[in-house]
């Protein structure tokens, strides 16, 4: 049975061979330039690969021992082949990537990420939602659980193009030396020929066979249509040129890539999204124009008894892992400030991304009926629970006062508070006298609502009156899993800019 995934989701999948196959509506130009190009990255626990001969791609389509493998098949599909049990031990992840060669994935119809057994079944498919600026997109990975091996569906862009992605897991990307470069007059110089690797040979298998339809070699150019480019051209877009080897000066063996101190710590698979999620939000600052800004950053959770699912399902434990790459691009030492609230509220401890993990463990739970929900791993339980009081039904208007009394006794730079509740709001003239105090006070805020339910005054900002500028944006999602990174971010900043402009313009900010 296959299953169908949306980004974040994942599902077990077998050992063995696996082909990742990359798909998209090719179109009548068949090889046209909104065609993708596949690749694959290997890399360890530090989220980085070991050397260059980790990333596979179509100027070097094999990995040392042919475990994976780049192939290009009919117009409108490209394969990535993994055979598991081939993969060096100290590689955590296989991460599937694809590029466009023009223009970005906007202009790239039906891009699906199908993953094949041996056999041929499709175990899952993943229809890609671009936003239309990524000219790369990290699809999915590959990684180790427990022994096993699982497929996340991902769909995080870039738009710093192939060399962009390579950089962030530790290739290193050069541009040809001007010696090496061909006249402009003459033709492109074909790509050298890539050697065969070694027969890649698991001891307890035989490789099967090639799933029907890929075709590990190049395609000849359709008649009439548009020829692909010289990619071993492309200075942007490839591996640097190796130095000639000689018996007499054989190459150094590359240094291992340094671990990022800042996820150096996390399991691998937070770590790798928490770094994906921290360019994420680099791009978004950027494309807003506010990339320089620095912010403290605060998160307010709701723990009313109505919350009861999204915490014991895990979303308000996934909320906190996509609100710390915030505060780390934000906040100058990269904390997240955090108040957790119900009939009462109580300040959390501040959050730094090495601390993700135990963080969310030892604060993100719900008590119902006794029981602490989600349990910690192995069924354990948190002794003794550090917000015992903060239970019941909803008052805002309590842990709003403290947040504005904690940022007035530590001026500083501009606060960016982003306050999830899920419904229930009925004390909504407190929270509009507060809101309108606040609203000559260097703080933003940025109400989130978890699925349909009645949010009182915080559907009405746009029309509330008495304040020095507009100081609090809201919007609402049904199903907050189901939300991309990149749209997230895109929300929760997207007011944040006009407020800036607007406090400086009023003195609330030099």
């Amino acid at each position: 049975m296959t299953t169908t995934l949306s980004a974040g989701a994942n599902v077990p999948v077998h050992h063995g061979q696996l082909t990742f196959a990359i798909r998209w509506d090719a179109g009548p130009q068949g090889y046209g330039a909104n065609a993708v190009d596949g690749s694959a990255l290997m890399v360890t626990a530090a989220g980085k690969v070991r050397s260059d001969a980790d990333f596979v791609f179509y100027n070097q389509p094999h990995n040392h021992n042919g475990s994976v493998t780049h192939m290009i098949g009919e117009p409108g599909a490209e394969f990535i082949r993994v055979q598991s049990a081939g993969l060096p031990e100290e590689i955590e992840r296989v991460v599937i990537a694809a590029s466009v060669h023009a223009g970005t994935f906007g202009s790239v119809p039906g891009l699906t990420l199908d993953v094949t057994d041996a056999s041929g079944e499709v175990l899952a498919t993943y229809p890609v939602e671009a936003r239309g600026t990524e000219t790369v997109m990290v699809l999915g990975e590959l990684y180790r659980r427990q022994g096993d091996w699982k497929f996340r569906a991902i769909g995080q862009g870039y738009d710093s193009g192939l060399a962009g992605l390579a950089t962030d897991y530790g290739v290193s990307i050069a541009e040809d030396d001007a010696a090496e470069t061909a006249p402009q007059a003459a033709a492109p110089a074909a790509a050298p020929p890539v050697a065969a690797p070694p027969a890649f040979a698991p001891p307890a298998f035989a490789p099967p066979a090639t799933p029907p339809g890929v075709l590990p070699v190049q395609p000849p150019a359709p008649a009439g249509g548009w020829t692909p480019p010289p990619y071993a051209e492309d200075p942007t877009m490839r591996l640097p040129n190796p130095a000639p080897v000689t018996a007499a000066a054989p190459q150094a063996a590359p240094a291992a890539p340094a671990a990022d101190p800042d996820v150096a710590g996390l399991p691998p698979q937070m770590g790798a999204m928490v770094s994906l999620r921290k360019e994420t939000v680099r791009v978004t600052l950027e494309k807003k124009g506010i990339s320089g800004v620095r912010a403290r950053v605060a998160v307010v959770l709701d723990r009313s008894g109505s919350m009861k699912a999204l915490y014991n399902g895990g979303t308000v434990g996934r909320l906190i892992e996509r609100m710390a790459p915030i505060a780390a691009k934000l906040d100058t030492d990269g904390s997240l400030d955090a108040w957790i609230f119900a009939d009462d509220f109580s300040r959390m401890p501040s959050l730094r991304v090495p601390d993700l993990a135990r963080w969310i463990d030892g604060n993100v739970f719900i008590i119902s009926k006794g029981n602490q929900l989600p349990p910690l791993p192995g069924g354990g339980s948190r002794h003794p629970d550090p917000y015992p009081h903060v239970r019941g039904g909803n008052n805002e208007p309590l842990v709003i006062r403290d947040i504005l009394d904690f940022y007035a006794a530590q001026p500083g730079d501009p606060v960016l508070v982003i306050f999830y509740s899920d419904g229930g709001v009925n004390r909504s003239r407190q929270i509009s006298e507060l809101l309108m105090e606040a609203s000559g006070k260097p703080i933003f805020w940025q109400f989130v609502g978890l699925g349909r339910a009645e949010y009182g005054i915080l559907e009405r900002f746009d029309t509330m009156p008495g304040r020095v500028v507009d100081n609090a944006g809201f919007f609402c999602v049904d199903d907050f899993d189901k939300v991309s990174d990149a749209e997230l971010y895109d929300r929760l900043l997207g007011e944040f800019p006009q407020w800036l402009a607007a406090a400086r313009a009023h003195g609330i900010l030099r």
